[in-house]
């Protein structure tokens, strides 16, 4: 009896340091198509992770975790958040270039991720 519950707590505990090694997917379904249709609610999410603005819940969670995804490369990203983590990194380099510039100098200042990430960024046809 005693090993069965040693096993139900060790597996226990090894699912909740599992869980810590991901990013939450609670806001994975948010329409990221419809944030980068709308210039308001672009400018929400871009105010938010510049300090110019409140964060909705979903955006304090992405301002919180972007530093460490540029640190690991996206280690603890869901697949779903990898695809619009592409796809808003693309529309923002075609589009808003004045504000690429200022989310580089505020999470990149000194280059070390443009210059680790830039091969990869090419090869997905990202022209950073």
């Amino acid at each position: 009896m005693k090993l069965l519950f040693a096993v139900v707590v060790a597996a226990f505990m090894a699912t909740i340091v599992l869980a810590d090694d991901k990013y939450t997917t609670k806001f994975d379904n948010i329409d990221v198509d419809e944030i980068l249709k709308s210039d308001r609610l672009f400018n929400n999410y871009y105010k938010c992770l510049t300090d110019e603005g409140k964060c909705t819940p979903d955006g304090r969670e992405l301002k919180k975790n972007l530093p460490d995804a540029l640190q690991t490369e996206c280690s603890k990203c869901s697949a779903k958040q990898k695809e619009s983590s592409e796809k808003i990194l693309n529309f923002i380099v075609e589009n808003k270039p004045e504000e690429w510039k200022v989310l580089q100098a505020k999470y990149d200042p000194e280059g070390v991720y443009i210059t680790k990430y830039r091969e990869e960024a090419k090869k997905r046809g990202i022209k950073v």
